[in-house]
């Protein structure tokens, strides 16, 4: 009888079916690009902060959950972008940016990088390299979207503190390296609409014939999900719930509603009514 190793059982892939009819695919070419802006940024304008680094990989992923992680950001028309530095790779960064020739803190301990105050320096580090990040990032959308006009470049007082992403975005992550193999890394993660924008430059503008199929072979007969539509949700206390009787009325207010998907809420859609029958339309993404 065959066995599956652990070997062979990783190479076979999880599917999300919230991601289904995404072109998440193409996702690595849109990284590969970016991974060439990125290049060229740190051996042109950016030399004097990455000097000496080259990067190993540049991938899509899930936002990291990293307490230790500090978040920071900007929004513009296109979308709001959050970017986060390995503490330790900051810290090497601004060593040798001013004159340390040391191995980098990416290899000091990480509780000492906890306890190691925050200087004003380090802060207008994070804020250059964070703009620089969002930047790259709008100029590539921008240009795989084929905008006639170019994003403005964010300004220095347009970068804050942000939040951690959920544990369902999206981020870009970025490993580098330098000649003495310390290894460092950093997200960019795009909000939900600037996500929804980049996948939105992925797809073809001309899609490819379909083959013909027989009726029993069709992928959309054959693939059902089950979607819920949670058209109105109410909060009162235990006390009122067990005081309601036959006659009652809870008032609500009708929004746009929540479309799950095993529990995971994958769209909201606007309430319409057709022919006497209530319909969902307009859905748009949920994170």
């Amino acid at each position: 009888m065959p066995t599956n190793n652990i070997d062979t059982a990783a190479q076979h892939q999880v599917l999300d079916p919230r991601l289904l009819g995404r072109p998440v695919h193409l996702l690595p070419q849109f990284a590969l690009r970016l991974q060439d802006d990125l290049e060229a940024l740190m051996q042109g304008s950016a030399r004097r902060y990455w000097a000496g680094w080259h990067i190993e990989a540049v991938e899509f992923g899930r936002a990291p959950q990293q307490e230790t992680l500090r978040w920071m950001g900007a929004t513009s028309l296109l979308g709001t972008v959050s970017v986060a530095f390995e503490r330790g790779l900051l810290l090497t960064l601004l060593e040798r940016r001013y004159g340390g020739r040391g191995a980098g803190a990416t290899q000091q301990n990480q509780q000492n990088q906890k306890i190691q105050r925050v200087t004003a320096t380090e802060e207008r580090l994070s804020v250059v390299l964070t703009q620089q990040m969002i930047d790259l990032l709008y100029g590539r959308v921008a240009v795989s979207s084929a905008m006639e006009v170019a994003p403005q470049a964010v300004p220095a007082n347009a970068v804050a503190n942000s939040t951690m992403p959920g544990a369902s975005s999206w981020a870009v992550r970025i490993q580098v390296r330098d000649a003495q193999d310390t290894v460092g890394q950093f997200w960019i993660a795009p909000d939900q609409a600037l996500m929804a924008t980049i996948l939105g430059t992925l797809r073809p503008d001309h899609p490819r014939p379909s083959v013909a199929r027989a009726a029993g072979e069709s992928l959309a007969t054959t693939l059902q999900v089950k979607l819920d539509g949670r058209l109105v949700s109410k909060e009162i206390t235990l006390g009122a719930l067990f005081e309601l009787k036959v006659g009652d009325v809870i008032p609500v207010s009708m929004g746009r509603a929540d479309v799950l998907l095993d529990e995971a809420r994958l769209f909201t859609a606007a309430v319409a009514e057709s022919k006497g029958k209530l319909c969902l339309t307009s859905f748009e993404d949920a994170e």
